[in-house]
């Protein structure tokens, strides 16, 4: 009997030991658990905010008229390099000079939803539509370098650029000045005139500038007035059925832009006339060629017209963006070079 208990007694110990050495191990794995939520927390806070700043990045949409001059290469040039510099993501579409390729490219950027869109229009109407495509999608729009002719001014946002008016001013008041400095300021002066793109906003404002200053001066008549289309072949072609029909009568050339005046200068020496002397000339835009023709006695005066809007436009998207208030109208500061300054201004030139 004594030995029966003492069985019992070994038994209620042993079960008694099992039995704390299990609360025991519990006891020492309960930290554990409150530890995981601290490890699996933190490295997913970077990957957030990687993820913000991607989406932060703006996108912008640029369609480009086309390459017909050296100003409009120095302005795609500007424009890239000035979205690389801001780091803002460009789609660029070039439209060839053609409108429908322009209307084909804002749609596709509509369609992609890109921050913002800019571009240079061919020519100033046929717009509306595609305008207000964008701004029923939320798509803010800049006109840069060239104007569009709506009805509605809302369907963009701003329209930086020269003041092609102006400029065809600064080109007619330098001309009377010019002649009367050389004693020809009574006589009858015969123009002729290179406009460019047909419908374009810089051929319509640099005409209208230009014949604003002569129009009270009834010895100043343009004799001759075509489109050059802003390219030194048509320029050239243009020129030279110019002299064909009134090589004799021709005082003067204005051309809407440097690379037509390039492309007379070399019909007027094929013609055996000297550009400079026995015609003069004044061109609108500044870029390197017109100096070199100056500096060649070539070409009288240039009327400065920048491309350089890369810059300006990238700062006009960030604020877009951010919500701040553009003005409608930023106009470029612009110069007149004439020959006797070629020289000293050349080394300065970036276009």
């Amino acid at each position: 009997m004594k030995m029966f208990k003492r069985m019992i007694a070994s038994s209620v110990a042993v079960a008694l030991l099992f039995s704390l050495t299990a609360c025991g191990s519990a006891k020492k794995e309960t930290p554990a658990p409150k530890e995981e939520p601290k490890q699996v927390a933190e490295p997913a806070q970077p990957a957030k905010e990687s993820e913000n700043k991607a989406e932060k990045k703006i996108v912008l949409g640029f369609s480009q008229i086309g390459a017909e001059s050296e100003w409009r290469t120095a302005n795609t040039e500007s424009i890239k390099q000035a979205a690389k510099d801001a780091g803002i993501e460009l789609k660029f579409a070039d439209a060839q000079q053609k409108q429908e390729n322009q209307l084909k490219a804002i749609r596709s950027f509509i369609a992609q939803k890109v921050d913002v869109i800019a571009f240079s229009p061919v020519v100033e109407s046929g717009f509306e539509t595609v305008l207000q495509e964008a701004k029923a999608a939320g798509i803010p729009v800049i006109l840069t370098d060239r104007a569009v002719d709506v009805q509605d001014d809302s369907l963009y946002v701003t329209f930086m650029g020269s003041d092609f008016v102006e400029e065809g001013r600064k080109a007619a008041r330098w001309l009377v000045e010019y002649m009367e400095k050389q004693g020809r300021g009574q006589e009858e002066i015969n123009i002729v005139e290179l406009q460019g793109t047909v419908g374009s906003a810089p051929a319509i404002d640099r005409k209208k500038g230009f014949e604003e200053i002569i129009k009270d001066k009834s010895n100043y008549k343009i004799i001759k007035s075509q489109t050059g289309d802003f390219t030194r072949a048509k320029g050239k072609e243009v020129m030279e059925a110019f002299l064909k029909s009134d090589g004799k009568n021709i005082d003067v050339l204005y051309a809407h832009n440097d690379d037509m005046a390039i492309g007379a200068i070399q019909a007027i020496e094929e013609y055996g006339l000297k550009p400079g002397k026995d015609i003069i000339i004044v061109s609108i835009d500044a870029v390197k060629g017109a100096f070199e023709a100056m500096m060649a006695g070539k070409l009288n005066c240039t009327v400065e017209c920048s491309p350089l809007l890369g810059p300006q436009l990238m700062q006009a998207v960030k604020d877009i963006v951010a919500g701040k208030e553009v003005p409608k109208r930023i106009v470029t500061e612009e110069g007149i070079f004439p020959a006797e300054v070629a020289e000293k201004e050349f080394p300065n030139r970036k276009y």
